[in-house]
């Protein structure tokens, strides 16, 4: 740790915990003044986006949720070059950001400026988005928490920070000098972390695509590489081995619905089930469950839902996807147990002897989901319905060479997955240490020079 300085007092607020003795405290609406300019008369058509990984930035430069704004530019507020700009319904996962543009932003959106010089907005900057600090947002939010589309899919914040309970928060003030030091050391040591950072998502990004690279020519070439190729007459499936044969999915399966219900329906214990969210879970590899990936219905759904139950081998797929990547997301039943399909799902159940974890690997292709992506209907959320999946098509080796494949690919990709958690364990090692050390700086537990 870096070194400490001499002297430190209690601040008595309970997210800062100590700081250095000749250090001040304030009330954020004492050191800064809420800007609440509207853009009207017009002073500017630039827009501003303000979000968790870009903090502001020009809207222009967006590439995603392009209808959000609205054109009436009077309707919005005017925030400056330096200005600290924050999403009074988002602060609590980090929706703040120093705006570098004269141009306008959300009226949901609080904008806030230095009263004085002896303010850093960089310093402030970091301050305000602190974990610890989140902590507090969350205490003074009103409104509804989370919506969770599944498993590790939380779509957005919903609990709005009133400016009165904002502007009435204590927060530490070091001398000005201080606050240049601190806010510049951490630009520096925080540029190097998300470098760091950078790099490891680089490298799974690369393993990803090796993995994926891997499947898809075991599951279209198989693993004897000297074998005799044949057209399969399939234009996303080209040359297989000339003894392999291609059949639609109807042949091989039939085709159920999950449960009808909703997010209300689950509870803390029950039967077990699986439902779209967890589907599209980034958790979900497709070729197995995962403990984490599990929901529950209550007991009683066991009197007249057994059409929806699953066993192993069977594979669900969601009826649904909010974008083209996910259409064809599916999860293979690799053992035993009492599970459900849920909401938005399709059951797929094996009625040949063919080896349904073979086929597990062959529907994680970007290949064999081209079939569904090219005809898939809808806009911001696309159906796939259980016709559009069984007339797809799909590759048929030998029964041999369906095992010989999947014990292959078991193997090869747990190897590649495990890489794959080292660096997202790297990954969040860091980013924890970001967060400590942002919250040491800035509330003066470690002494920068």
């Amino acid at each position: 740790m870096e070194n400490r300085y001499d002297k430190y007092k209690d601040s008595g607020i309970a997210w800062i915990g100590e700081i250095p003795e000749h250090w001040n405290l304030a009330l954020v609406k004492s050191i800064f003044n809420r800007r609440t300019k509207k853009n009207n008369p017009i002073l500017t058509e630039e827009r501003l986006s303000l979000s968790i990984e870009k903090g502001v930035t020009l809207y222009s430069e967006k590439t995603t949720n392009l209808d959000r704004f609205k054109e009436d530019f009077t309707q919005y507020q005017i925030a400056y070059p330096n200005d600290i700009v924050l999403n009074s319904m988002n602060m609590i996962v980090g929706a703040i950001g120093i705006s570098h543009y004269l141009g306008c932003v959300s009226p949901v959106y609080y904008v806030i400026a230095p009263k004085d010089k002896n303010i850093n907005v960089n310093y402030y900057g970091y301050l305000l988005n602190n974990f610890r600090i989140r902590n507090l947002y969350h205490t003074l939010g009103e409104g509804i928490y989370a919506i969770d589309r599944g498993e590790g899919r939380i779509n957005t914040c919903r609990l709005k920070v009133s400016y009165d309970k904002f502007g009435s928060i204590i927060v530490p003030i070091p001398s000005i000098n201080e606050q240049l030091s601190i806010a510049t050391y951490l630009d520096q040591k925080c540029s190097k972390i998300d470098e760091l950072i950078t790099l490891q998502e680089e490298m799974i990004t690369k393993l990803q695509n090796y993995k994926q690279s891997v499947i898809t020519e075991a599951v279209t070439k198989g693993l004897d590489k000297n074998v005799p190729l044949k057209d399969s007459g399939i234009e996303w499936i080209g040359e297989i081995p000339e003894h392999w044969e291609v059949k639609r999915m109807k042949s091989i399966y039939n085709f159920g619905k999950g449960l009808n219900i909703t997010k209300a329906d689950l509870v803390d214990k029950g039967i077990s089930v699986i439902s779209y969210g967890q589907i599209h879970s980034k958790l979900n590899t497709g070729t197995c469950i995962k403990d984490s990936l599990i929901k529950y219905v209550p007991e009683i759904f066991l009197e007249n839902n057994n059409a929806s139950l699953v066993k192993k081998g069977d594979i669900i797929f969601a009826d649904t996807s909010e974008d083209l990547e996910g259409c064809g997301n599916c999860i293979y039943i690799d053992r035993d147990m009492l599970l459900y399909a849920g909401y938005h799902t399709i059951i797929a159940k094996n009625i040949s002897t063919y080896i349904n974890r073979f086929f597990s690997y062959l529907f994680q292709t970007d290949c064999w989901r081209s079939q569904i992506r090219k005809v898939v209907n809808g806009v911001k959320l696309f159906s796939i319905p259980q016709k559009l999946l069984s007339s797809t098509d799909i590759i048929t080796p030998s029964l041999s060479e369906q095992q010989s494949i999947a014990d292959y690919l078991d193997q090869k990709c747990s190897e590649i997955d495990k890489l794959i958690s080292i660096k997202q364990q790297k990954i969040e090692k860091l980013k924890d240490y970001k967060k400590s050390l942002i919250f040491e700086c800035v509330t003066g537990k470690r002494k920068v020079s």
